[in-house]
C-alpha cells in the first residue's frame, strides 16, 4: 500500500474527502517528524511510538582483523509498534474491522472512476486506460565471442610439417 492508497482507503472508511485525507495525513507526518527531530518521543497509544535515540561513542571490533575501532556517536529514528497493532497484526481477529471495498478496493479503478459518475442516465462510457508507451531500456552488452582454440592439425599433416623442419 503507498501514500494514494493509504489516501483513498481512510477517504473511504471515513466517509471525508480524499484532499482532506492528504492534507490530513502530510500535515500528521509533518508535525510527529517535526517533534521527534527536536528530541521528544511522540506516542500514540495502542499503535506507535516514534523517538530519537542518541548512541554514545564507543569501542568496537573489525570482524576480518580483530583490531580495535573507535565507533563515533550517532543519532538514529526508532519507530517501535506498540501491544495494540502487535496483537492485531499477530491475530488478524483482532486487528478493527473495515467497511467493504475500503481495502483492497472493490473493483480497482474502473470502479473508482464509475461511482464519481453523476448519478443520472447522461454519463458518458469511460474509455478503456490507454498504456503510456513503454520506455526502451539501454541495450545490454554483448558479451565478446568466445575465442576459439586454433584447429588441431591432422597426424599426417602434423608428420610433414615434422619433416619439413629437418
Amino acid at each position: 500500500m503507498n501514500r494514494r492508497d493509504l489516501v483513498n482507503a481512510v477517504a473511504a472508511h471515513t466517509g471525508q474527502e480524499s484532499r482532506q485525507v492528504d492534507a490530513t495525513l502530510k500535515g500528521f507526518t509533518e508535525v510527529v517528524t517535526a517533534v521527534v527531530a527536536k528530541g521528544e518521543p511522540v506516542a500514540l497509544s495502542g499503535f506507535a511510538k516514534f523517538a530519537k535515540v542518541e548512541r554514545p561513542a564507543r569501542m568496537g571490533r573489525n570482524p576480518a582483523t580483530g583490531e580495535q575501532i573507535k565507533i563515533k556517536a550517532s543519532k538514529k529514528a526508532r519507530i517501535t509498534p506498540l501491544k495494540g497493532f502487535k496483537d492485531a497484526v499477530m491475530t488478524p481477529s483482532q486487528a478493527p474491522k473495515l467497511a467493504k471495498g475500503v481495502w483492497p478496493p472493490a473493483g480497482g479503478a474502473a470502479a473508482k472512476k464509475a461511482s464519481s459518475a453523476p448519478a443520472g442516465g447522461s454519463a458518458k462510457k469511460a474509455a478503456p486506460a490507454k498504456k503510456a508507451p513503454a520506455k526502451k531500456a539501454p541495450a545490454a552488452k554483448k558479451a565478446a565471442p568466445a575465442k576459439k582454440a586454433p584447429a588441431k592439425k591432422a597426424p599426417a599433416a602434423k608428420k610433414a610439417a615434422a619433416a619439413k623442419k629437418r
